[in-house]
């Protein structure tokens, strides 16, 4: 073996020939050949007598892009998180005071309108049930005594106030008993029951964030300070967060916006601000923008943290992929064609990051440049090792 040919050479190129790219590395080696038939063409070196590097005909793994110029958005990030939309929250509490007989629901748990999510046995409803037979019976004698005084004042047999008299008993204990029987519709019992047991239900279907009760506790309908679990409508979300003063003039109220969350890499959700703050925070010195999100497969959860993008203004940049980009040393670098089959290193100046995978280059290129966005280090290093 050649002397000159080091194991770590050996070793960078094995990794060149698994990518396609047939190097040939050291004059020993050349020498080694046969001599080219007149009119052949040259040895199929990566690197070039002017410094250039060469790929030799039929190469693969090196890919290379036109460079052009395209529109880039000038971006606003706030950084925000997602909360329930308060109109769409509903904190449940039990209609009558009692005791809980059983809590059916758990955090997390997705209900429908109507379903039961707690039992309270309580004596207001008992009151309620006997005040309403008590209407019951009543309306039922007076509008009997009505009934007979209709008939006797139609034969002339008692006078006109007493026929009155009747009218109003018999209405009277009409209203009487239409009040025990919206008692007992508000307090959510039956009228037909029995129990004292009251169904507490939801009023709106959605997710339960939170359970503050447990069978066995005593609930006040009117002051109990803690719901018996509380029901959002995670359907529609918002992402709120807070704009600097400075930035203001760049958000509007209708403005498109993208959203993004640490939860998602990779993932936008697309929505408008629905409203901007009207009074700045006196320590933040910020204004809160909110931005509505359709939320239909429910990804979006309460207190996540996101990032609420708006476009400012567009520009004309540069840019290339990211894998054309070879960072060394501080700088950064890429390949470009000088002509068909040959390749120049180039130092480039880079601007911030763009969307899929793309960098900006503000400069060390021009439009129409063509460089190598795939294998440009194994490209290199086979050139710089020959």
């Amino acid at each position: 073996m050649n002397p000159r040919i080091s194991l770590p050479l050996l070793a960078l190129l094995g990794v060149v020939a698994t990518l396609g790219v047939a190097v040939t590395v050291t004059h020993a080696r050349r020498a080694a050949v046969a001599p080219a038939a007149p009119g052949a063409g040259a040895p199929s070196d990566v690197s070039s007598a002017d410094g250039d590097l060469r790929l030799p005909p039929g190469a693969r793994g090196v890919a290379t892009e036109a460079v052009h110029a395209e529109r880039l958005a000038d971006r606003l990030e706030v950084p925000g998180t997602i909360e329930a939309d308060p109109t769409r929250v509903v904190r449940v509490f039990a209609p009558v005071s009692g005791r809980l007989v059983a809590v059916r629901v758990r955090p997390a748990d997705r209900v429908e309108q109507g379903r039961v999510v707690a039992i309270v046995a309580s004596s207001d409803v008992a009151a309620a049930r006997s005040a309403f037979r008590q209407a019951q019976a009543d309306a039922q004698v007076k509008t009997q005594a009505l009934e007979r005084s209709r008939l006797l004042y139609d034969n002339k047999v008692v006078a006109l106030r007493d026929y009155q008299q009747a009218q109003a008993d018999a209405a009277m204990a009409a209203a009487a008993l239409a009040s025990a029987v919206e008692r007992l519709e508000l307090l959510g019992a039956d009228t037909a029951g029995a129990s004292d047991q009251v169904a507490v239900t939801a009023p709106r279907a959605g997710v339960v964030t939170d359970v503050g009760a447990a069978p066995g506790e005593y609930a006040k309908s009117l002051d109990n300070a803690n719901p018996l679990c509380t029901i959002a409508d995670l359907r529609l979300v918002w992402a709120v967060g807070n704009v600097y003063e400075k930035d203001l003039a760049s958000v509007h109220a209708g403005d498109s916006a993208d959203v993004t969350l640490a939860a998602y890499p990779g993932m936008r959700w697309r929505g408008r601000i629905a409203a901007v703050g009207s009074v700045v925070d006196t320590t933040t010195r910020t204004l809160q923008v909110r931005v509505e999100l359709a939320n239909a497969a429910l990804r979006l959860k309460p207190a996540m943290f996101a990032s609420i993008g708006v476009v400012r203004a567009t520009r004309s940049a540069l840019v290339v992929p990211a894998t054309a980009v070879v960072h060394e040393d501080g700088t950064a670098w890429v390949l470009v064609q000088t002509t068909p089959g040959r390749f120049a290193h180039r130092t480039v100046t880079l601007g911030p990051w763009a969307d899929r995978g793309r960098v900006e280059v503000t400069s060390g290129l021009v439009p129409g440049d063509t460089v190598v966005v795939e294998g440009a280090e194994l490209l290199s290093a086979a050139g710089a090792a020959s």
